[in-house]
């Protein structure tokens, strides 16, 4: 009696549980031995199956993406990243990311961020820093060409191809890069890394090759689709050519409407020197390297009298690198060069675009104009059948008059009927004639 309510209710699920149990171990000693044999046997070929034999891929993790990583050499790795990983790694803000979702798959984008540069240009997708890139997707069938590519001319792109290279040290309190195995003072290693393009333009280079080369082809299928329609309209206007060329439109609009978004992006950056100086991410990479061992300088100043042989770095030559980073930053020439190419490119490929849409333009005219002149010429045979109709209407209306069995004198006149007749109907013509004469007159009918 002092139990209360929710006792009860556990006394009972425990004793549930217990018989459950219970029936549970007299049904299994009702099998024999082979039954239960079997059924261990068919128990473990499920785990099997439901472990690594299922037909059903297996789950990536929440927010898990497949990406491909390059670095500077050229050497790839798949990898699968959730959208954290990708953020700390890069260090981008999130919205980034959603740029590179399947909601703006068909828009077109270059953004600078401080560590790294985000490309969008139609099925490219990627992540750019100054030693790697993130591909995103990398196994459709659109972005292959672009990992060939990456493959192909990365390691003979990059001007840090040498083993080894890339690193920096500080000797004789001077800061050194690595190149093929002798240290080269800063001036001269940046002089050597201007030599080509850096990593990120290599790598920005590559896509706008391979996005330029996408849309030229696309361009040339829809050329040699467009022209034979278009002839075939002009020569037979019907409901079948007429599909198809409201198809060819179609296309040609998205496709005008790809290009002319790559374009403007492009454009976007030319007019900015700003935004294309933030680009520069390797530039920024050395200052920020300078910088840490330039702070790291002085600390090492408290082991000058032990070691009397190391050198300060003099004034003079800090403020000749400060002035050459100062100059370098607005120097945007490279990269201005290198989207100017490509800006010419596809202005040329949207100039055939447009080219292709006048040449529609001008086949829609030109049927107008056919079907036009088939409907005058219908107008014209209707007018005509009309003066006709109201000449045959006259003579008519004349036979009606005498068909009333009116008295009247010509009756007794014996032959009148053909004479009669043949009258009428030579007036009738003649009516006829007249009012088709003035309708040419009045220019209603072509001569």
């Amino acid at each position: 009696m002092g139990k209360g309510p929710f006792s009860f209710r556990r006394t009972c699920s425990r004793r549930r549980t217990k018989k459950g149990a219970e029936t549970q171990q007299l049904e299994t000693a009702a099998l024999s031995p082979n039954d239960t044999a079997a059924s261990v046997v068919n128990n473990s070929i499920s785990a099997i199956v439901a472990a690594g034999g299922s037909s059903k891929p297996k789950k990536k993790a929440g927010g898990a993406r497949l990406w491909m990583r390059f670095d500077r050499f050229g050497q790839s790795e798949l990898i699968e990243c959730d959208k954290n990983t990708i953020i700390k790694r890069v260090s981008i803000p999130a919205r980034d990311l959603r740029i590179l979702g399947p909601v703006f798959s068909q828009s077109s984008s270059i953004l600078a961020r401080e560590k790294a540069m985000v490309v969008n240009l139609e099925f490219i997708k990627a992540i750019v820093t100054a030693e790697e890139v993130l591909l995103l997707d990398p196994l459709r069938h659109e972005v292959l060409p672009f990992v060939d590519q990456l493959r192909l001319q990365l390691p003979q792109k990059s001007p840090f191809k040498i083993p080894g290279a890339g690193q920096m040290a500080v000797q004789d309190n001077e800061i050194h890069f690595s190149t093929g195995g002798q240290w080269l003072p800063v001036p001269e290693a940046v002089e050597g890394l201007r030599c080509e393009l850096p990593f990120e333009f290599q790598v920005l280079e590559i896509a706008l090759e391979v996005v330029c080369t996408y849309l030229d082809s696309s361009v040339a299928d829809l050329e040699r689709d467009a022209y034979p329609v278009l002839d075939e309209l002009a020569r037979n206007v019907s409901t079948k050519n007429l599909e198809h060329v409201r198809s060819l439109k179609s296309n040609l609009t998205r496709l005008l409407a790809r290009v002319q978004k790559v374009r403007d992006e492009i454009e976007h950056l030319l007019d900015d020197n700003e935004d294309m100086a933030q680009l520069y991410l390797t530039r920024k990479w050395i200052q920020n390297q300078q910088f840490e061992a330039l702070l790291g300088a002085p600390a090492s100043n408290s082991m000058i009298n032990a070691a009397p042989h190391l050198r300060h770095l003099s004034s003079n030559r800090s403020a000749s690198l400060v002035s050459t980073n100062n100059t370098d930053d607005r120097d945007v020439e490279d990269l201005e060069m290198l989207l100017e190419a490509y800006f010419m490119q596809l202005d040329g490929t949207r100039n055939k675009i447009l080219s292709v849409r006048e040449y529609i333009d001008d086949t829609e005219d030109y049927v107008n104009i056919q079907l036009d002149n088939q409907r005058n010429e219908l107008i014209q045979l209707q007018l005509t059948l009309t003066i006709a109709s109201f000449a045959v209407a006259v003579e008519t209306l004349i036979a009606g008059m005498f068909g009333m069995n009116i008295p009247c004198p010509l009756y007794n006149i014996n032959g009148i009927f053909g004479i009669f007749v043949g009258g009428v109907s030579a007036a009738c013509i003649l009516l006829f004639l007249l009012v088709l004469g003035y309708s040419r007159w009045k220019k209603l009918l072509g001569s």
